[in-house]
């Protein structure tokens, strides 16, 4: 019998399999005559970058969890598409590029190839012919068609606006992308700049966005994140006035029950208050250099706060009527609720610690020892409920109930906000595909444009899509908040599409996060051209084709990183939701399953570049084998959790292969190797009781597992069938095939060599997935221990419930026992039911 040898067979079927295609799903889903309709199963994993370091394990991890679910969809029926693509754009390419000085149009031709052969290695059941990458210009235009449409449907606008600068990736950064005050790829610290900047309204669809979380399949700590970064409140907008002047602040509070308490007014050093009021403030020189200060540091809640009262100046409480000071702090954020609080420190502990560095007054006016009067102040804020006290005829009510009547009594209104933001989308670097907008002087002179709130702007039309990104020698980002595409006249001088005037190209580019919001839509319809909708009378040209979308889409299963939380998935189910609002599909949300795959660390520690352990596949593939990889990745914890990659770990997975391989030798009948072709049913054709016990537990699991995504697990229950199959002597043939199917989806490459050394032309990855039935799970049997003046001499399987009679006289006729009684007749017989017999003599 052949050794156990993957480098006979691996490279041989994958190269085979991308020739024959076999795991291209019939798109259209033509339903051939007499055929049962096809299962559409949409199986995808998230855009990886192609980075020039190429593949490492962690991608790896991340794609064979996707693939093994794919393979078990496949067996049970289904049509499934598990199409590849390389997410290119960006920021990761370029700074990259910069390092090695090469040119991204370059580095990207070879990371693409290598990424690509990487990945033909992984066993994977790809569909190669529906590959795409978002650097491709006939992928691009169809991103830069989507921002047309956002334009033009009022969802994109431009602004000058304070935003986060990363001065070593010297671009702007959406608020997702900023972590703990640090840029998210780079973790230089972020700064404030002030810039004219391209916007989409996301917070349109807050409301939707966190409705609709309610009801998805999708991990909980990716739903939880998303809840957060939303940031539903629901609170009160009340208007404090300005002593002595007809001007007011608003401020949106989701307390109310406290105003009594408020003994200042905070400001963020961007409320337009603070300009407006500019002749007032005595102390404006001061307050002025104070806010330059605090634009230079990205607000943090971990730093100390500080802050300048407006001298000169003071606001009203509505619910006291007394003189309360005013004050701008940079713990108020300018982009959250009205850039205003009303700071209540007995009540709140940001207001608590800065009251206490100021000597402002702490009023408690909610007490949880109600009845009493007056409440002591505490070391820290009370941010509980309780009864008001101190708060005039509201004085011992409850602080929930008493909230409905003060929002009366200050002439409040109730409003629901949102923490959410609009998704900056400018981006003042070379690699990404230009915002396909025109800007016009004279339009705009003469209040032209598109939108009455955009004068000036148009939209690049859309049969001149796409705008090709030029070949800059020297794209090194400017740092100025300008794009390298600036530099370029030949790139920015064109004509008005309105006027036919002079007019200027937008020269940033789009956020990479958009060119990764759709992809999906597009695997599909890849190959196909000139698609269109018709909308009443007209006929607008899409990325994708209509039929094959709605027998596809939206995604069954999606399997990335929790990390793309509140970027990649939350942008992704904004543009699926506008589409939808366009009449463009029949779906709001994109992914009908999404888990998070957990993280790999190596030897205890995180994987990174700097710590020079990064693990590459390619060396263990050598060495081990495809296979081995895939289950080792599997087996190192749960899926959704990571694991630790040691690489003394792996040679336990290779003898489990090795002893899988070996186990076809245990075949009663050698006519498994000459066994016809022709599928096979999957009912279990097994005599021995307990190893059929075994095999219909053993699916059942895998099976639930493999749904779950516990692939951990599944193999530990693949091991357990395989100590019991090598305890036989023999076993079917029918039996080891079902071991096969159940390997499959985990071992595809060794299990297709067996099946194939069958005889079986047909792939086992199209076998039926095997049946398990409910009645056979319990076990019938159970081991017997034979002992002979309480010493074991022999054990054996018998059905459980047997009688002491029945008992007796199988085991005086075991040939160990007859040797040890030596013919004698045993004194007395201790019966155990179901456990032991014990012969006294």
């Amino acid at each position: 019998m052949k050794e156990y040898n993957p480098k006979k067979f691996e490279k041989k079927l994958i190269e085979e399999w991308k020739k024959k295609g076999i795991f291209e799903p019939d798109l259209t889903l033509r339903q051939a005559r007499g055929k049962k309709a096809k299962k559409p199963f949409y199986n995808l994993m998230m855009f990886p970058y192609p980075s020039a370091e190429g593949l490492h394990v962690g991608n790896m991890y991340a794609f064979v969890g996707s693939d093994i679910y794919g393979r078990k969809k496949r067996m049970e029926g289904f049509d499934v598409f598990e199409p590849i693509g390389l997410d290119g754009f960006g920021i990761h390419t370029e700074n990259y590029a910069l390092q090695i000085k090469t040119h991204p149009k370059k580095l990207i031709k070879k990371s693409e190839k290598r990424f690509y052969q990487q990945l033909e290695k992984t066993g994977n059941a790809f569909s190669w012919k529906e590959k795409l990458e978002t650097y491709d210009p006939e992928y691009y235009k169809w991103t830069q068609w989507i921002f047309v449409q956002m334009f033009k449907n009022g969802l994109a606008y431009r602004k000058k606006a304070k935003v986060n600068w990363c001065a070593r990736c010297k671009t702007v950064l959406a608020d997702e992308q900023v972590v703990g005050g640090e840029c998210e790829r780079c973790e230089t610290k972020v700064i404030q700049r002030e810039l004219e900047q391209w916007f989409f309204k996301i917070t349109d669809y807050a409301k939707r966005l966190l409705r609709d979380l309610e009801n998805l399949d999708w991990s909980e700590r990716v739903k939880i994140a998303q809840k957060n970064w939303i940031g539903r409140s629901d609170g009160t907008l009340i208007d404090f006035k300005i002593q002595n002047t007809k001007h007011k602040i608003q401020v949106f509070t989701t307390r109310p029950d406290t105003i009594f308490g408020a003994t200042y007014l905070a400001l963020s050093p961007e409320h337009d208050f603070i300009t407006k009021s500019k002749l007032r403030i005595a102390n404006y020189n001061e307050v002025e250099k104070y806010i330059k200060k605090t634009a230079s540091d990205k607000k943090q809640e971990t730093k100390e706060k500080t802050g300048i009262e407006l001298k000169g100046i003071k606001a009203l409480n509505p619910a006291t009527k007394e003189e309360i000071p005013i004050w701008v702090a940079d713990y108020v954020l300018g982009d959250v609720g009205e850039g205003a609080i009303m700071a209540v420190p007995a009540h709140d502990q940001r207001d608590f610690e800065f009251a206490n560095k100021y000597k402002l007054p702490i009023k408690m006016v909610v007490c949880p020892h109600y009845p009493a009067k007056t409440c002591p102040i505490l070391d820290k804020a009370y941010e509980g409920e309780g009864h008001l006290v101190d708060s005039g005829k509201f004085n011992g009510a409850p602080s929930e109930q008493a909230k409905r009547e003060i929002i009366k009594f200050v002439g409040g209104e109730k409003k629901v906000q949102y923490r959410l933001r609009d998704w900056l989308i400018s981006r003042q670097r070379y690699w990404g595909p230009p915002i396909p907008m025109i800007f016009c002087r004279n339009c705009a002179d003469k209040n032209i444009g598109e939108r009455k709130d955009m004068l000036g702007w148009h939209s690049v039309a859309e049969k001149d899509l796409p705008v090709l990104l030029p070949y800059i020698k020297d794209f090194k980002p400017l740092g100025k908040g300008e794009s390298p595409l600036a530099t370029r006249k030949e790139f920015y001088e064109t004509k008005c599409p309105k006027c036919g005037g002079k007019a200027k190209r937008e020269t940033d580019v789009s956020d990479t996060f958009l060119d990764s919001a759709w992809y999906y839509y597009r695997y599909p319809s890849i190959n196909q051209k000139n698609s269109q909708l018709k909308i009443g009378n007209l006929k607008l040209k899409i990325p994708w084709n209509q039929k094959i979308t709605r027998q596809w889409l939206p995604v069954d299963i999606y399997i990335g990183g929790a990390e793309h939380a509140v970027l990649h998935l939350l942008y992704t189910r904004f543009i699926a939701k506008v589409f939808y609002d366009w009449g463009l599909v029949d779906f709001q949300e994109p992914f009908k399953k999404f888990r998070a795959h957990g993280l790999l660390i190596k030897d205890g520690a995180k994987m990174s570049k700097s710590r020079g352990n990064v693990v590459v596949p390619d060396q263990y593939i050598k060495n081990f084998g495809v296979d081995v990889l895939r289950m080792y990745l599997m087996f190192l914890g749960p899926f959704e959790q990571g694991g630790d990659f040691r690489d003394e770990g792996i040679l336990g997975i290779e003898r489990f292969l090795k002893r899988a391989w070996k186990l076809k030798s245990k075949i009663k009948s050698p006519a498994f190797a000459k066994a016809s072709a022709g599928k096979q049913k999957s009912k279990i054709q097994v005599k021995n009781q307990k190893l059929e016990t075994l095999l219909h537990q053993s699916i059942k699991k895998i099976g639930n597992d493999i749904e779950n995504l516990r692939y951990n697990t599944a193999i530990s229950q693949m091991m357990i069938l395989l100590n019991g199959m090598e305890e036989e002597s023999e076993i079917e043939k029918s039996d080891y095939e079902i071991f096969l199917k159940l390997l499959a989806p985990f071992a595809p490459l060794a299990t297709e060599e067996i099946w194939r050394e069958s005889g079986r032309k047909t792939s086992i990855h199209f076998e039926k997935w095997p049946e398990y039935e409910e009645i056979k799970l319990e076990k019938k049997t159970f081991l017997l221990i034979v002992s002979v003046n309480g010493k074991v001499r022999d054990k054996f399987e018998t059905n459980i419930g047997i009688a002491r009679e029945e008992a007796e006289k199988l085991a005086l006729a075991r040939p160990k026992i007859q040797q040890f009684l030596a013919e004698k007749t045993p004194k007395k017989v201790i019966f155990v039911k179901d456990r032991l017999i014990n012969f006294v003599i």
